[in-house]
């Protein structure tokens, strides 16, 4: 019996030692967490896109804390979230309008044409380094591979017809897609600006109208027509100032090729 009694001693004094070490260590080498830390995580959706700039939820929560992030910064939480962090924190928070993404893309299938077929799977930036960057004729659309899809969330973007296309409902504008689209086509722009230009091309009209039927081809019919001076043309592509856009519909009326689209319903 004793054989069993002094290992049993042993071991639990060992415990016992390592119990009080650790207790110790523990409180001496103890990190102190800002309350306000937890309480603005537990704010936060948990999506960890690191649409704000930051590793993950936990990263941009403790950022905020120590003013090196602004409390309005996470896109998928919005103002409701901005707020919350606002009551948090004690101060007033700018909740503006929230961003929605936008493929500046018009060339479907049918609208647009290709120079050669890939006969493997490639990536958008695999596509985008082959000869005529991709196999579009235009080389400033959507090349339609998915990357934007992949990288997506919350299964806010689907190849539509050969082009990406943005599901608003779902959209969140954590920024996934704008940086992984090798042609800079997708931007964030004001979720009620439903007037918009479906196109990125920089060529002249004669050469859109070769590579795609549905493209800007600069001819200013909008810039002219718009009463609020919020459609100008720049690198002969339409290009429409939001601050100064009332949604009139006059651009939309009369682009001859359809390339400004109006999304109101």
């Amino acid at each position: 019996m004793s054989n069993l009694v002094f290992p049993a001693l042993s071991l639990g004094g060992l415990g016992l030692v390592f119990g009080v070490l650790l207790g110790y260590a523990s409180k001496k080498f103890e990190v102190e967490v800002d309350p306000q830390v937890p309480l603005i995580r537990e704010a936060l959706p948990g999506a960890n896109c690191g649409g704000c700039g930051f590793a993950g939820c936990d990263a941009f929560a403790q950022a905020v804390v120590d003013g090196a992030a602004q409390p309005n910064a996470c896109s998928v939480g919005g103002a409701a979230v901005a707020e919350k962090i606002g009551e948090i924190l004690g101060v007033s928070v700018d909740t503006t309008e929230k961003n929605i993404a936008f493929v500046k893309c018009n060339g479907d299938c049918q609208s647009s044409k290709d120079k050669y077929h890939y006969s493997s799977s490639l990536s958008c930036l695999e596509a985008s380094m082959l000869p005529g960057e991709g196999a579009k004729s235009c080389s400033y659309g959507c090349l339609g591979l998915g990357s934007c899809v992949k990288v997506c969330k919350f299964d806010a973007l689907h190849i539509v017809n050969g082009i990406a296309k943005v599901d608003e409902t779902k959209c969140t504008a954590c920024g996934a897609c704008v940086n992984i689209c090798p042609k800079n086509l997708i931007e964030l722009v004001p979720e009620s600006k439903k007037v918009r230009v479906s196109c990125n091309s920089k060529d002249k009209g004669k050469d859109v109208r070769e590579n795609c039927s549905a493209g800007c081809i600069g001819c200013r019919l909008c810039e002219k027509n718009c009463a609020d001076n919020a459609v100008h043309i720049t690198d002969n592509l339409a290009k429409i100032d939001y601050d100064k856009c009332t949604m009139c519909g006059n651009c939309v009326l009369k682009c001859p090729t359809k390339a400004i689209k109006s999304l109101l319903s």
